[in-house]
């Protein structure tokens, strides 16, 4: 399943919209998401986007066998954006050294 979050842009055709983080939350615990697209502001009283990426990073930690989908960062929020890529590379050392390389 390929998922987009994101509050104002269109849906990309191919992809499942979504608008929150516990939104995203819950379908990745599905295991299910091979392709995720990440905005980070989702409008005024809305968590934002970096949220999704931080809550990868926890779940993979924990669990050596979460599956880490392909993360695409489309906000044009240039420091969060930035902060989220941070953390996709953090995601993947975390993998690279649970799996011993």
């Amino acid at each position: 399943m390929k998922v987009y979050l994101d509050d104002e842009r269109p849906t990309p055709e191919g992809w499942f919209r979504v608008y929150t983080v516990d939104e995203t939350i819950a379908l990745l615990e599905t295991r299910q998401i091979t392709h995720l697209s990440l905005d980070n502001d989702l409008g005024d009283g809305y968590e934002e986007g970096w949220a999704v990426a931080a809550w990868i990073e926890e779940a993979v930690y924990n669990d050596p066998t979460f599956p880490i989908p392909v993360i695409i960062i489309h906000s044009a929020n240039p420091v969060r954006a930035a902060s989220m890529r941070q953390t996709i590379e953090s995601i993947n050392r975390i993998r690279r050294q649970q799996e011993g390389e």
